[in-house]
């Protein structure tokens, strides 16, 4: 006759998982509110500091959305820090 060993094994505690980098997936770029107006304005780069309308709409989204910093010192703007 055969006997049968019972063997218990300590059950695992914790996060298997702890200090594995997260999966994070593909990079997926995000186009600005600049790059869709500056689209929408149908402007070549070069055209960027000549343009009224692009100006205009970055007097008043200056501080609040994203406007390449070389352009806001070629218009002479001063920007509001939040920090």
């Amino acid at each position: 006759m055969v006997s049968i060993v019972e063997v218990k094994v300590a059950k695992r505690r914790g996060n298997p998982n702890w200090g594995k980098p997260e999966p994070i997936g593909p990079v997926v770029p995000t186009v600005t509110s600049f790059e869709l107006v500056v689209k929408e304005y149908k402007l070549a780069p070069d055209q960027y500091v000549r343009s009224t309308r692009l100006r205009e709409w970055a007097r008043r989204n200056k501080n609040s959305k994203y406007i390449p910093e070389a352009l806001l010192e070629a218009w002479g703007f001063e920007i509001e820090s939040t920090l």
